[in-house]
């Protein structure tokens, strides 16, 4: 049997040095043009869905919402390609996904206000999906600008310091101006304009989150120092609990003096993750819960709007007229839709108080059902788990310590906000990320998502290959006298050694 043939020399080509050089690094943008291009299939389908359903015919509201998908994404995708070619390719598809079903839902519910209105012959209220798209468009123009100047995340922490106050003062601009300019539906955490509305804390996380892996960084011998070993597990010393005291009593202020469970809550257990991370000690979490439970145990006996938030969720119907209203009905909604959902635009979510909101998650769970449901929760769940990955690929600790507290308190968040609505645990007040209608969050979120891309780009990144100067050729190279040491000149000639 005779042995193959070579390959020809013309079949490897390779320069006169002998070596082919290597292959570019893949971006895997093409990816992710084709995930946002599917994207938008998908809303647009979704959308056809709704109109036919309410309004048995189609309008050009399909074209509107659709022609601006597209562009603001096709910006959003330029820019990645530009500022972040090396970026993960799932996390912006995932988030026009999201952000797109939303708006679905948004025109959905805004269809089924018009028809009440007329049913109940009162004048039909401006479509939200109008406004949404605007803060859509802002929220790119944000992820736009913090992909351009943000060269490196790594600056960040050298201003970590100025970020956490300008946070701090966000998150407590609320509860020092009056409650005409503030309060809204019971919660102090607006500041209201005229013609304009804005949620500091929203912003005020993202700057929290910032500050607090800078400062786990640099002071990380603080947190691990030796403590008293207990049950197996190391707890730090006494004098060494201030940083999570502070956070805790921050966050049982903003409790107290703004209403707002939602944000403490979030805050403290972000800040509590990433503590655990940039330790490695059990202890840490173990004692921030104990916090968690007292505060709100002492919160519950002290403060009338806590109470009533726990009366409500341990049992809804005992006052269903009042207090109870708005969990029951997404109860009555999540159990109408079953597996399947009564289909896009069949349901009755408007039914259950602020379903634009923070019941978002109830419209899906009544129209899409359960599967719906878990698909959605499923998006989530890969878009958590890449932003970790992120986390773990990165190769400094600052950008390992933000990306993990940016996913996780998106997890967080998710945890919360589905928690609150199945009466796994009470209502918070907060949002679901990138559906929920509104400014704050979106805005907030998309600065999130550009800093998650941002760490990303830089954890895939080839790394930079060093110049080599070129070798001499054997022709011009000098000729160099190399003498041997006088030890090993006496091992090689034994006979020297002896007539020394």
């Amino acid at each position: 049997m005779s042995a193959p043939a070579p390959p020809s020399a013309g079949a490897f080509p390779s320069p006169p040095g002998g070596f082919a050089p290597a292959p570019p690094p893949s971006t895997r943008r093409n990816v992710e043009l084709l995930l946002l291009g599917f994207a938008a299939v998908l809303m647009t389908t979704a959308l056809f869905l709704v109109e036919a359903s309410q309004e048995q015919s189609i309008t050009w509201d399909i074209a509107k919402y659709g022609a601006a998908f597209l562009g603001l994404y096709a910006i959003a995708h330029a820019a990645v390609r530009r500022f972040a070619p090396f970026a993960d390719p799932l996390l912006l598809p995932i988030v026009a996904v999201l952000n797109g079903l939303g708006l679905v839902l948004i025109h959905r519910l805004d269809l089924g206000a018009a028809q009440n209105a007329v049913f109940n012959g009162v004048p039909i209220p401006s479509p939200d999906a109008n406004q949404q798209i605007l803060w859509t468009a802002l929220g790119m123009v944000l992820f736009v600008g913090v992909l351009v100047v943000l060269r490196d995340y790594r600056t960040l922490a050298s201003y970590s310091y100025t970020l956490g106050l300008v946070g701090l003062i966000a998150l407590m601009i609320p509860a020092l101006l009056p409650s005409s300019m503030s309060e809204i539906n019971g919660a102090k955490i607006w500041i209201r304009l005229p013609g304009f509305s804005v949620q500091p804390g929203e912003f005020a996380k993202l700057l929290l989150i910032i500050f607090f892996a800078s400062v786990l960084v640099s002071k990380r011998e603080l947190f691990t120092v030796a403590g008293k070993h207990w049950l197996g597990m190391d707890f730090p010393r006494a004098r060494d609990l201030g940083p999570i005291l502070a956070v805790w009593m921050i966050c049982i202020g903003v409790l107290v003096l703004e209403k707002d469970l939602g944000t403490s809550l979030l805050i403290f257990s972000t800040v509590l993750v990433m503590l655990y991370i940039a330790t490695e000690r059990v202890g840490w979490l173990i004692i921030g819960f104990g916090l968690l439970l007292a505060g709100f145990a002492l919160a519950y006996q002290i403060f009338g709007h806590v109470k009533i938030r726990i009366d409500t969720w341990l049992d809804p119907f005992a006052d269903y007229s009042n207090t109870g209203y708005q969990l029951s009905q997404s109860l009555f909604g999540l159990a109408t839709g079953g597996l399947a959902g009564t289909g896009l635009g069949s349901g009755r979510p408007n039914q259950v108080p602020f379903s634009k909101t923070d019941f978002i998650v109830t419209t899906i769970g009544e129209e899409m059902g359960l599967i719906g449901l878990t698909a959605v929760l499923i998006l989530f769940l890969v878009l958590i788990v890449r932003g970790l990955r992120t986390a773990l690929a990165v190769r400094d600790s600052f950008g390992k310590l933000l990306a993990a507290g940016l996913a996780f308190t998106l997890a967080i968040q998710i945890f919360v906000v589905v928690g609150g609505v199945t009466k796994l645990i009470p209502l918070t007040g907060l949002t679901t990320p990138f559906m929920s209608y509104g400014g704050s969050s979106l805005l907030a979120n998309y600065a999130l998502l550009a800093l998650l891309i941002k760490i990303s780009d830089a954890a895939r990144a080839p790394a930079p290959v060093r110049k080599r100067e070129p070798a001499a050729p054997i022709a011009e190279a000098q000729t160099e006298m190399l003498r041997r040491p006088a030890r090993q000149q006496r091992a090689r000639h034994p006979e020297a050694r002896q007539a020394e």
